[in-house]
């Protein structure tokens, strides 16, 4: 039986989104190619057809590849091949895995991949909202259980309008991504230039709103051409367990959450879990114990939920509004350029300061920034101990790459302009202690190193994480979330900004029906807490400090642009000699802005010595310390500086009669000359009995 081909196209925003159906991968379980303009991606979504046996967590993968060939690139590199994914591809990956995970049915368990291969790149059209669409359409027309659909979009904000999918690199007050279900937004992802809360709220109803034609387009098409969906089995024995299990861990587990530390709250809630696997499954059958384990988890969800939103007492006696005690302390490490530490409750956060030079700058080799140079970069790491575990330690996984770029688009709003600072900045925010909000915690540690290192960042900024506990009508939103309350919450929003305005937001939700209301609830309880960490970070230090004594210097002499290729010299071999003699690192622009990297000033005094001597232009009168080159019957060929010869006549060698000049000169000796005359053509006429006794003068160095 043949698979029934179909293509839609759609208009939104002005643009025409194609949608092409079972033609390409048709042994996928679901397959679609979304094009906008020139840009394509192929997005499949396969699930095996029965789960593990044992399977007690629900295993999807979302994959997303940006290939080269997409651009007409061949990668860089030795391969020549696309080898692990770049942080772009991993960050996408987890936009598009975020919204669709919370839309697979309880119990369904089976092992589902989704992937998305983007295959032509049209840099007007990004990529990553047509692969979270194809995703949700080719799980709509699949059999895999999905409670779609789901839309992604990408907003932005420009002259004071909102408008669909600005261009990468557009300059925008918003640059925001958004997922939504027809009744609720499930993910949003923003950074932002200093927006009012209210602004926020405008842009999330705008995108969902225009959402709406896309809602009803998958609807159709999952009509038309969708597989019947498999059914997802019932747990009898879940069921049969889920009374007794309840009976007897309740009371226990309500003791649990009244304990206020961490560890000490877990030891007790295992302790009631062992109880339970004591009494019921005194044989220790495998089945039976992972369903006792799961209904232990439901106990501890629903005594939680039930608590705050009884009394709005929560699992560490705060209440609502209540952000945790804070610590802050600067300079606490002695050799980075800066460094802080910040302290939430059990969430701690080190953060360190490194300036580099321009070739400490980050290349980004993908498909869409070909070439680009990044001069601040901020690295998330998230060791086992934090959380008092052991684990392998490995590269950056996907959580701690995403809580880093949350981080660094917070922070990145305020930092200064390169030509007013001219460093490359590494931060690296080392989490020592977690339990809720450490990427938080990194924003607020991270602006406290910058300052720490005399970074001239334009105001502090800082970071909270909310939550949300709802059952029907009733609702608690919660400031400064423990990690339990993000478990067995219904929110995480992460709101980061100044005392200006927000620069970055993160939202997931696991429910619908989330309001417009509610969530300015959320956005002005989030303000307030925000202002009040602000205000302890800028008792500890408001103002940059000053360079460490172990940050390298920066000095910046100007040139004439045609004086460039001269300062570089043939093969680099000129500025690879000032470097060589002055241990310096040096860069230059175009526009023939020379930038010294230098350790003392000493050192880069020379340099500016050097280089103000070669690209300096000779001048009748000046004596100079220059290399004899060649010599000839009549005279000798002299270097007075890289590139810039003149002729010294023999009858300018010496004050007496002079009848051979290899009589006073050999070639490659160093003699001081005087420039006696500039022709028209640029020829220099040197003298060497004119600079007899005198010096190097101020106007040839």
């Amino acid at each position: 039986m043949s698979i029934k081909s179909l293509t839609r196209e759609i208009e939104i925003g002005g643009k025409t989104i194609k949608f092409e159906f079972n033609k390409f991968a048709k042994q996928a379980h679901g397959s679609v190619m979304v094009s906008c303009g020139d840009t394509q991606v192929l997005v499949t979504v396969c699930a095996s057809d029965e789960a593990k046996e044992g399977q007690d967590f629900f295993p999807l993968t979302v994959d997303y590849f940006e290939r080269f060939y997409a651009a007409g690139r061949i990668p860089g590199g030795f391969f020549k091949r696309e080898t692990k994914p770049t942080d772009r591809e991993v960050l996408t990956a987890r936009t598009i895995d975020r919204p669709l995970r919370p839309c697979f049915p309880e119990g369904f368990l089976n092992e589902t991949q989704v992937i998305c291969t983007v295959m032509s790149y049209d840099p007007q059209h990004q990529p990553a909202p047509l692969a979270c669409m194809g995703a949700s359409f080719a799980l709509m027309i699949s059999d895999i259980p999905f409670n779609g659909p789901v839309v992604a979009l990408r907003v932005g904000l420009k002259d004071g309008q909102y408008i669909i999918d600005p261009l990468i690199n557009e300059k925008t007050d918003l640059d925001l991504t958004i997922a939504a279900k027809p009744g609720a937004v499930l993910m949003v992802e923003a950074g932002a230039n200093f927006l009012s809360e209210e602004q926020m709220l405008d842009a999330i109803t705008f995108a969902h709103k225009t959402m709406e034609p896309i809602f009803e387009l998958q609807l159709e098409i999952q009509r038309a051409i969708g597989k019947e969906k498999r059914q997802v089995p019932v747990n009898q024995l879940f069921e049969s367990l889920m009374a007794p299990v309840k009976a007897t861990v309740h009371d226990d587990v309500v003791k649990a959450f009244q304990i206020r530390t961490k560890q000490e709250r877990r030891k007790a809630l295992s302790e009631a879990t062992k109880k339970a696997l004591a009494t019921l499954n005194p044989e220790g059958d495998v089945p039976k114990t992972r369903a006792i384990k799961k209904i232990c988890e439901e106990v501890q969800y629903d005594v939680v939920r039930h608590e705050i939103l009884k009394s709005h007492s929560r699992i560490d006696g705060r209440g609502l509004e209540d952000v945790r005690a804070i610590s802050c302390e600067v300079n606490v490490l002695k050799r980075p350029h800066g460094s802080a530490l910040f302290q939430r409750g059990e969430t701690q956060a080190l953060a360190t300061i490194t300036l580099g030079a321009g070739d400490d700058e980050q290349r980004l080799d993908t498909i869409a920034t070909p070439g680009v140079m990044k001069t601040f970069m901020l690295h998330y790491n998230f060791p086992p101990f934090s959380v008092g575990e052991c684990k392998p330690m490995r590269g950056p996984g996907r959580r701690e790459i995403g809580h880093g770029a949350l981080a660094e688009r917070a922070i990145s709003q305020v930092l200064p302009d390169s030509s007013k600072f001219g460093y490359t900045i590494r931060l690296v925010s080392e989490v020592l202690e977690s339990n809720g909000s450490s990427s938080m915690a990194t924003v607020c540690a991270g602006t406290m190193a910058l300052l720490n290192a005399g970074v001239p960042i334009t105001e502090p900024v800082a970071g909270i994480a909310m939550g949300l506990i709802k059952e029907g009508n009733d609702y608690a939103i919660l400031s400064d979330i423990l990690g339990d309350e993000d478990h067995l919450g219904d929110m995480d929003f992460k709101v980061c900004g100044t005392a200006r305005g927000i620069t970055a937001l993160q939202m997931d939700i696991k429910i619908g029906g989330l309001t417009r209301e509610i969530m300015g609830k959320a956005l002005d309880q989030a303000n307030r807490g925000r202002m009040h960490i602000l205000g302890k970070m800028i008792a500890t230090i408001n103002q940059p400090g000053e360079l460490s004594e172990h940050a390298p210097r920066i000095f910046k002499i100007k040139i004439k642009p045609d004086k460039v290729r001269e300062l570089i010299g043939p093969g680099g071999k000129v500025i690879k000699k000032i470097v060589a003699q002055t241990g310096v690192k040096i860069d230059i622009d175009d526009d023939g802005m020379v930038n010294i990297v230098s350790p003392d000033v000493t050192s880069a005094e020379a340099a500016k010595q050097m280089i103000r001597t070669i690209t300096a232009e000779p001048e009748i009168g000046a004596i100079y310390l220059g290399t004899v080159k060649k010599i000839m019957d009549f005279g000798a060929f002299i270097e007075i500086k890289p590139g810039s010869e003149g002729l010294c006549h023999i009858s300018q060698l010496a004050t007496t009669r002079v009848e051979r000049v290899e009589d006073i000169l050999k070639e490659g000796e160093e003699v001081l000359v005087k420039i006696l005359e500039i022709d028209r053509q640029g020829k220099i006429k040197l003298s060497r009995k004119d600079a007899l006794g005198k010096k190097p003068n101020a106007t040839a160095t």
